[in-house]
């Protein structure tokens, strides 16, 4: 999962993506409003979390952007006011959710994932293919029944496989979803990753390579 964190305190905005990446998700950290922009004109977020005073461009403003956009990307408001006409200026705005602050972080993941269920394609709470389920809410895998010892990159690789159904999954959008800006466009880490979870697997094997064209999910 890719979240972008649009929030101009800092300190703030820092723990909260340490937080989200010890869950298993790619984050981006902006401070200001304009930033926020820049990062959603070239990436696809699964969700936004966005404070609504931003500097430069206004929380409302980029709110507004990212919903006439279409692209998608799911809206987490945060803001210090929590009057119930402020909740119903935010989601009056397009946001899917409001969260006022000071919050719960748990709360936070919690909203996060719930709404990364919610895309434009609808994706079940609980992923199966044969034997092999994923539960993304309480981050575990099994496989035939047995619980599978997956490191954070490894369940969000299987995951985002899992998502996708019977289409095929490139290198770069796997970087893309699982890892985040920091990562380097040329590293081996997707190869890497996906052949550790393929001995985690174990046999039959589930992970198809498709030549020249990444990686599916293949029935056992």
């Amino acid at each position: 999962m890719r979240v972008l964190v649009a929030e101009d305190f800092e300190v703030l905005a820092r723990a909260i993506a340490t937080g989200l990446r010890r869950e298993g998700m790619a984050v981006d950290v902006v401070l200001g409003g304009d930033d926020a922009l820049e990062s959603l004109a070239v990436t696809r977020y699964d969700v936004v979390v966005l404070d609504r005073d931003l500097p430069g461009a206004h929380g409302d403003e980029v709110c507004r952007r990212i919903v006439a956009g279409g692209s998608g990307s799911r809206v987490l408001m945060l803001t210090a006011a929590s009057t119930v006409a402020d909740r119903v200026d935010g989601l009056g705005l397009g946001a899917d959710d409001y969260l006022p602050k000071p919050f719960d972080f748990a709360e936070l993941v919690a909203r996060i994932r719930a709404l990364a269920r919610r895309p434009s394609v609808a994706v079940p709470p609980v992923l199966t293919v044969g034997d092999l389920t994923v539960d993304p809410a309480r981050r575990v895998a099994f496989r035939a029944g047995r619980r599978l010892d997956l490191s954070p990159k490894e369940f969000a690789v299987l995951e985002c496989l899992l998502a996708a159904g019977d289409r095929i999954v490139s290198a770069e959008e796997l970087l893309e979803r699982v890892w985040d800006a920091e990562a380097d466009p040329f590293t081996t880490a997707v190869k890497t990753t996906i052949r550790r979870l393929r001995l985690k697997l174990g046999d039959p094997p589930v992970i198809q390579t498709v030549r020249e064209g990444g990686y599916r999910i293949g029935r056992p």
